[in-house]
Parts: structure tokens; sequence; C-alpha cells
């Protein structure tokens, strides 16, 4: 259960509109939710970290991903699961139709009403890749930011091969609040884009790549190495971890110019 239903179900207590029983049966499934023998669902996540928890696809069942979401959207308006393939976004779709997949990014995701339009102060992060084959990964990012509710730009394809396509970005990557950068190969990208900005910068090394680069272990180890300060690293290939890490510091930006106006 998210802050937002929560505080629905206080109100039409203090209301008089729903019983203490009853509100109580609702409460009832937190901290988490047991579904047969396959999992058990942290209901209470959003109410500890701001963020409900994400399925990951793969070793499920599509019949285990259907169960666990349509047993999420009783207490979330918006779920999302990770690294989904065609066949079970297929059948999750056919179950809850309004449901939406991306090949892309391979997220599968849930949300019922409509996110609020960023203002054009709003912070924002940039998310940029070294090359057309790192997308996948940058678009798990992406739209981890767009449909946790963060205002997200791209730059794609400016890797160091041609530093010119990066410089030609640089307004956009001044004016950023962070910055997911998205590369495989050496991974060079991160470093280069760390001594250019100011603002947190998330190295995200991906498996592209021929044999040397160990299926995105020498992107990895060059951006944990980089020289540039104020660069943070995820695990390979992993888009929807920087997204989350990006999020969470856009969040914060927001609350705090948040408490500046009410100031």
């Amino acid at each position: 259960m998210d802050t937002k239903k929560l505080e629905e179900l206080l109100a039409q207590v203090q209301n008089q509109e729903t019983s203490i029983e009853a509100a109580l049966e609702k409460l009832r499934s937190l901290p988490f939710d047991d579904l047969d023998d396959y999992a058990r669902i942290d209901n209470h996540r959003a109410l500890r970290q701001g963020l409900p928890e994400v399925i990951f696809c793969p070793g499920k069942t599509s019949e285990q991903i259907t169960g666990i979401m349509e047993r999420m959207l009783e207490q979330h308006d918006r779920v999302m699961g990770t690294r989904a393939n065609s066949e079970q976004a297929a059948f999750v779709r056919n179950l809850i139709p309004e449901a939406n997949y991306d090949p892309v990014s391979r997220l599968l995701t849930v949300s019922r009403g409509e996110q609020p339009p960023h203002q054009d102060s709003a912070p924002y992060a940039v998310v940029v890749t070294g090359g057309t084959s790192d997308r996948p990964v940058a678009e798990e990012a992406a739209q981890t930011l767009d449909f946790l509710g963060s205002r997200v730009e791209r730059a794609y394809d400016v890797g160091v091969a041609g530093l010119h396509r990066l410089l030609d970005k640089r307004d956009l990557l001044f004016n950023a609040d962070v910055i997911i950068s998205v590369a495989g190969m050496e991974g060079a990208l991160t470093s280069v884009v760390g001594g250019l900005v100011a603002c947190p910068v998330i190295g995200v090394p991906t498996s592209i790549g021929y044999g040397a680069s160990f299926g995105g272990l020498a992107a990895l180890l060059s951006m944990l190495n980089s020289c540039a300060t104020g660069v943070a690293v995820v695990n390979i290939d992993n888009g929807f971890g920087a997204g989350v890490y990006a999020h969470q510091i856009l969040r914060r930006l927001g609350q705090e110019a948040g408490k500046q106006v009410d100031k």
C-alpha cells in the first residue's frame, strides 16, 4: 500500500465512510502478503522507501508474474516488472489488458491514472549512451525514471569515438541535476562526463563489446577506476538500479525545493 492509498483509507475512516473493522481488514496484509508458495509481496515497501516493490521477471513463469502483478494492483495504482520477455508480456497482457510492454527496455508496466506534467523548472536527469547498442539498458533507466514520476532527458550515441557529439549537448548536461552514463566497450564515456559536470554521475557499464570487454567487466572496472570525482557505478546492464538511484536524488531535490517555497 502506497502513501496515497493509506491517506485515502484513513480519511475514509475519519469521515465515517469506512468502519474501523473494514480498515483493519485492508491493513491486515501489511507488511507482506503471501501468494501461494512462490512469493511474499512486500506491501510495506512503498511506505518505507517511497517506491513499491518491482517484479524481476527472469526465472518466473508467466503465471507467477501475472499472479504477483494482480495482487499488487490491489494495493498500488502503478506496478512494474523488469526484464520481461515477449512471451511473458503477451501472457500478462491477455489477463491484464491495461498492462504495457516496451520490447526495448523490456519493462512491463501498469499505470492507473496519469502522472502530473513536469514544470520546466523541475529537477531532471539526463541519460547518455556511448552508442546505439547501449540503448536497451539506457531505456530501462530512462523509462524507470519516467514511471516513477521523475523528469528525464536523453542524449544517445554521444560516445568518445566522436567527442564533439557529446559537447553538442553541453547545455543539457551542465543544467542536469543527475546524469546516468551508459556505455560498453571500455566505458570511457562515464569518466569524460564526470569530468565535465558538477552534478552526480551514475555509471552503467553494459555488456556491449568485443571479447576483451569480458561481457562488460572491462567497462565496469574502467568506471570504478574513474579519475573523475562524483561518479558512482551500478552493476553491469543495471539500468533499473541506476534509474531508481537517480530518482531518489531528484525526489530529495524536489522535497528540498518545496521546503524552501514553504518558508
